[in-house]
């Protein structure tokens, strides 16, 4: 726009000197001047002309970790070149997708892919691409906009959790068992040979066909316990900042517990203290892990409900055989007695408590050491109450600290011996 203004005032100014003077180089200048700025323009209208542009992402979903790759297709249809070309293309996400400059010659075509990493779990938008161009002078400028806009969601990543099992209430089908069952379940875990007194419909003929002998089933009992998750999502008990943040390191929790408990064919739910209390009813299979998972890209530290309230209000949908898992880094110690109960109903608990003290002092700036460590003594009393509280309950406890692989930390009893966090 300056360069436009910039433009008009000379010229003006030319015209009226030339007018008035006579002058033949002042008429020169505005012969040139016409010329400069005529051509100019005509250069910019033609700059996207018979022009093809896309773009293509490589995905709608993906998690923390992974790479986008987009794709970008130029082509110059024209027999004129395309001298200088800008290609931007915004977005919401961490890592902006790259930009770039180019020439295209007559009947030219440009392909490039653009990476850009995934570092943060949200749902993302990706704004339509655009270009522009411009003469050699900067006088004008034309842009365009190709394609439509489009949503990324950024799942959290998923920690694998090879030692951690669910709490085995009284019912059969809550845990895995070595002893195989001699029902037909949906659940067929190997095959062995043949013994007199096997029905013939357990016979595995694939097998059977390949060894040259006959092969059964076995069969391992449903795991038909539901797992539900109780994540806290009350601003007011998180701290930590970044990805070494209570909500973050929540959410991570809640999406191994759920992808592993998924995994074994189990029903999960998800009850949050979200702004609106979402709940994600208990179901079983790969739409519920993207459900879930959905869910958890979109969550944040907005709750105005308690970790207390969201106990009372979600413990009514818990079954015998079902196992509730709470993941919450609050200091309070109010929400323990709700869970006591749960034994008698013989629901299984799992407390997944955050170590917000850890968290806490990671964030810690540098200065004010003095009311610093007020407040971490204050909060380490706090902790040592709950802890107190869950034990007293005999509840089972997965303490959460900050830069430990959940993978080490969610070690059922008896399982691989647990890291220790100096």
């Amino acid at each position: 726009m300056i360069g436009r203004l910039q433009l008009l005032v000379l010229v003006s100014a030319l015209v009226v000197g030339a007018f008035s003077t006579g002058a033949d180089f002042l008429f020169f200048l505005v012969y040139l001047v016409l010329l400069v700025g005529g051509g100019a323009y005509v250069v910019t209208r033609l700059g996207l002309a018979d022009l093809e542009a896309g773009y293509a992402l490589s995905q709608l979903h993906g998690s923390v970790g992974e790479q986008l790759r987009v794709t970008y297709t130029l082509r110059n249809t024209s027999w004129l070149p395309k001298p200088w070309l800008e290609v931007e293309h915004a977005s919401t996400l961490p890592a902006p997708l790259p930009g770039r400059a180019l020439a295209l010659p007559p009947r030219g075509e440009r392909t490039w892919i653009a990476r850009v990493p995934l570092t943060r779990r949200g749902h993302f938008h990706i704004d339509p691409l655009q270009i522009r161009t411009s003469d050699p002078f900067g006088l004008f400028e034309a842009s365009a906009g190709v394609g439509r806009g489009a949503t990324l969601v950024v799942y959290p990543r998923v920690e694998p959790l090879p030692f951690w099992r669910v709490p085995a209430t009284s019912l059969d089908g809550t845990h895995a068992s070595r002893e195989r069952t001699f029902q037909t379940t949906p659940l067929v875990t190997s095959v062995r040979p043949y013994l007199p007194g096997d029905a013939y419909h357990r016979i595995h003929w694939p097998t059977t066909v390949r060894q040259q002998e006959l092969y059964v089933r076995e069969f391992d009992l449903e795991q038909a316990a539901d797992v539900w998750i109780f994540l806290d999502l009350d601003p007011a008990v998180q701290t930590g900042r970044g990805d070494e943040s209570t909500l973050e390191a929540a959410v991570r929790v809640a999406a191994a517990v759920g992808a592993r408990a998924l995994a074994e064919n189990r029903a999960v739910g998800l009850t949050s203290a979200g702004r609106q209390l979402p709940v994600l009813p208990a179901d079983r299979g790969p739409r519920q892990h993207q459900k879930l998972m959905q869910l958890l890209a979109a969550a944040q530290a907005n709750g105005a409900v308690p970790l207390v309230e969201l106990l009372v209000q979600g413990l009514g949908r818990l079954r015998r055989g079902m196992t509730a898992v709470v993941v919450t880094p609050s200091l309070e110690t109010a929400w323990v007695r709700p869970l006591a109960a749960l034994r008698a109903r013989g629901v299984g608990v799992a407390v997944c408590h955050l170590d917000a003290v850890a968290y806490a002092t990671l964030a810690a700036p540098s200065g004010g050491r003095v009311a610093r460590s007020t407040a971490q003594e204050e909060a380490t009393r706090a902790l040592r109450a709950v802890r107190h509280a869950l034990a007293e309950y005999d509840l089972q406890v997965y303490e959460i600290v900050p830069r430990v692989q959940l993978g080490e930390l969610l070690v059922a009893p008896g399982g691989a011996p647990l890291r220790k966090v100096v």
